[in-house]
């Protein structure tokens, strides 16, 4: 006996179906699993014959075969396993094949026959409903997932036995209901710009990264506050919008990040891996590659803390999707893409003992020693930080100073305004912010006013600028011309631009 059921794997961000079909033959007993199955695959045998069995189903005791299509496409987890044991349950005449028919089925198997959640299920069925599906049944650990797409009805069986009663038409269960979002929530737990003492210059400095999307490096002595400014950088980051909301929680979704009742990454993130990460941790990586610190960062921030501690392999993978945005992982088995669109906060101390130019403290560094330290970040990575700025020791009576700064929900406000100028922009170019401008768009956005151009010219000879180096600051001025509503770039937007690029002496 011949039967085809369907189920999905992951592929990246996105779902993939799979083929399962299943013969059933006469001969020795036996369950053979092809088509590029990997090791949880593989032992799904044991547990599907063991669901059957102690769900009071029949498992047939001749010769199986079971196909997973295409056959050239590496398929991986353990939610296959489901499709496998619906597609026997048909071969083997316990339930017809129409009444498998139309249906996607997405899960594990305990050995007592209950279904147990996994990870991605989010972006397959988005991909069922993309391609035309109109059922899905998921682990009811997943429901939550389930309730985030319209257009397609999905079930939630507790087991096996519960999902053949409602194939068979005994006992129907009913569809997730669906829930309504708009925006993402703003903040990061409890923290609050108004918190924070003095430096405003870092300050004004994060709320341009802020309105543009823009890297930040901040350099500074132990316990100047860099840390606490990096983590509160998403309390003025705008909301994020649906589409936003959806692809983070997909993300998520994959690297099995979604756990408990909140299933819906309604904050941007903020990832902050320790110095010790190694460079398939960040990038992404293993024979499937899997989302790495940067994909996790998508669409928030990746926070990088004591820099030059951080080994220079795991440094230079960030070059290229700084660059472009997106992650391209190439393996012998597979070659995915990730979207990796962030903002790069970074922090150092100025020194290996983090006194070099304090007023109070004398760096005790030798100069080999101090240029070792520095040359631990390369120059090109540099290149690609937009703002680069000195984070002062705090005075005592900025610290003492109890009269509170604006509060992050006020510079949320004039970030939220820039984007916006940047949205209509950039409608229909898939550029979210200036940051993301490419050559064709800065020169079209871009225009200077003749003392800006002037300005601009004078340093860039002087200071000895590269032209990546010429356009991250023409972009930085865009942003700061947004924030003060300007249509033109000024001398004046050009100069706090090259002040915010330059300030760190290295």
């Amino acid at each position: 006996m011949y039967a085809k059921t369907f189920g999905e794997t992951v592929c990246g961000i996105n779902g993939e179906e799979i083929i399962v079909e299943v013969d059933i033959s006469n001969g020795l007993p036996g369950f053979d699993i092809v088509g590029l199955p990997d090791t949880a695959v593989k032992e799904s045998r044991e547990r599907v014959r063991a669901s059957l069995k102690n769900s009071g189903l029949m498992f047939p005791m001749t010769r199986i075969t079971v196909n997973l299509a295409p056959a050239d496409l590496r398929k991986d987890g353990s939610s296959l396993d489901l499709p496998i044991a619906v597609g026997i349950l048909t071969a083997a005449g316990s339930l017809l094949q129409e009444e498998a028919e139309g249906k996607i089925f997405v899960g594990e198997l305990a050995l007592d026959g209950s279904i147990r959640q996994v990870a991605g299920v989010l972006p397959m069925i988005l991909y069922a409903r993309e391609h035309g599906w109109r059922e899905i049944y998921i682990p009811q650990g997943n429901a939550a997932e389930g309730e985030l797409v319209d257009g397609i009805d999905v079930y939630t069986p507790a087991s096996l036995s519960e999902l053949v009663s409602h194939l068979k038409k005994r006992e129907r269960l009913t569809p997730l209901p669906k829930i309504q979002f708009g925006t993402g929530t703003a903040g990061c737990g409890d923290v609050d710009f108004a918190e924070v003492r003095g430096q405003q210059v870092v300050k004004r400095a994060l709320e341009i990264a802020a309105a543009g999307g823009h890297n930040v490096l901040m350099v500074g002595a132990p316990g100047s506050g860099k840390t606490m400014l990096a983590r509160r950088l998403p309390t003025i980051l705008p909301p994020m919008t649906e589409d936003e909301i959806l692809e983070i929680t997909k993300i998520y979704s994959i690297a099995g990040l979604l756990n408990g009742k909140k299933q819906l990454v309604l904050e941007r993130p903020f990832r902050s891996p320790h110095h010790t990460v190694s460079a398939s941790a960040l990038i992404g990586g293993g024979s499937v590659p899997k989302p790495g610190e940067v994909t996790l960062s998508h669409n928030g921030v990746l926070f990088l803390d004591e820099l030059p501690e951080f080994s220079r392999q795991a440094l230079e993978v960030l070059r290229q999707p700084l660059e472009d945005g997106v992650v391209t992982i190439s393996r012998v088995q597979a070659s995915l893409s990730f979207p990796a669109r962030l903002i790069l906060i970074t922090a150092q101390n100025p020194c290996p003992c983090g006194f070099l130019g304090d007023k109070v403290h004398s760096c005790t560094c030798r100069p080999h020693e101090i240029e070792r330290y520095r040359r631990k970040i390369s120059g090109p990575l540099l290149d690609r930080i937009d703002i680069q700025v000195t984070v002062p020791r705090l005075e005592y009576d900025d610290l003492k100073d109890k009269t509170e700064g604006e509060s992050s929900a006020v510079i949320r406000s004039r970030v939220v305004k820039a984007r916006g100028v940047q949205r209509k922009r950039f409608e229909g170019s898939g550029v979210h912010c200036n940051a993301q401008m490419n050559k064709k768009q800065l020169n079209k956005y871009c225009k200077l006013e003749p003392q800006a151009e002037a300005m601009l010219g004078k340093y860039f000879a002087a200071l000895g600028l590269s032209a990546r180096t010429h356009d991250r600051i023409v972009k930085v001025a865009r942003t700061i011309a947004d924030l003060e509503g300007s249509a033109a770039i000024k001398a004046a937007h050009i100069a706090e631009a090259i002040q915010l690029r330059t300030s760190v002496q290295r």
